[in-house]
């Protein structure tokens, strides 16, 4: 039995008395059966960790450099994500796709080297608007996929989490309904059993499209939806609390 997952993505959000105050406020409340991992932006990961270390609340990055280090401005490497006390790093979002040009090659690169320092990464797969309204959401995302795949095959996949995104449902107040979201959730964990069905049924795979207290219950309630990557929701401890307790 997969257990569900739920993960905050702040993006960037907040300051740091705002951080100090959510964390709080996550901490102090029940989440239920769910495991919870909350990812603010990275000048404040030390301080969420320390925050985080006396807690079931698992720490996570909102990105990992694709090298192990060296002359990369702005880039932060998967072992000082490590250092700073992370067991995630998402990769891929849609928003790093789409505004900052991350080609399916650097993001599986992302992946690799997160796996490599023992972090978990949240691969972000999804299609566009556009894609969905010609049909080809499918082929969109198993490219994604195959991506990943290519460079650290499906033992990688054993070790990390995947999120399916609609890039229109993103931050548009629009959702997949239970019914699209679950299809292209069926359709991933398919996927990877061509190549290993055990890691095909243990891995997560999260929904990543604007998920809130009024619909997780459904969302979740799907045979392939093992928990939500949240946005704007994860911003408030209530509703991050909220959609964890409709596990």
């Amino acid at each position: 039995m997969r257990s569900s997952l739920i993960a905050g993505n702040w993006k960037m959000n907040g300051n740091l008395q705002s951080a100090i105050d959510l964390v709080e406020g996550i901490k102090a409340g029940d989440a239920g059966k769910a495991e919870l991992a909350i990812c603010p932006p990275a000048v404040y990961l030390m301080k969420v960790g320390g925050m985080l270390a006396d807690s079931n609340i698992a720490l996570g990055a909102q990105n990992v450099g694709d090298r192990e280090a060296g002359a990369f401005t702005g880039e932060i490497s998967a072992h000082m994500l490590l250092e700073c006390g992370c067991r995630y790093a998402i990769v891929g979002h849609s928003e790093r796709r789409t505004l900052y040009a991350e080609s399916d090659q650097l993001v599986a690169a992302r992946f690799a080297m997160a796996l490599q320092a023992g972090i978990k990464p949240i691969l972000c797969v999804g299609e566009t608007l556009r894609e969905r309204e010609s049909g080809v959401t499918e082929e969109v995302v198993a490219r994604q996929v195959d991506a990943a795949l290519d460079v650290s095959g499906i033992d990688g996949f054993a070790r990390a989490v995947i999120a399916y995104e609609p890039v229109w449902a993103i931050g548009t107040g629009q959702v997949a309904t239970p019914e699209q979201a679950q299809a292209v959730h069926a359709f991933i964990r398919s996927r990877l059993a061509q190549l290993d069905s055990g890691v095909a049924q243990r891995v997560q795979i999260l929904y990543g499209g604007s998920m809130n207290p009024a619909n997780a219950a459904e969302l979740l309630s799907q045979a392939d939806i093992d928990g939500g990557l949240i946005g704007g929701a994860a911003l408030k401890a209530h509703d991050f609390l909220a959609i964890a307790q409709a596990v």
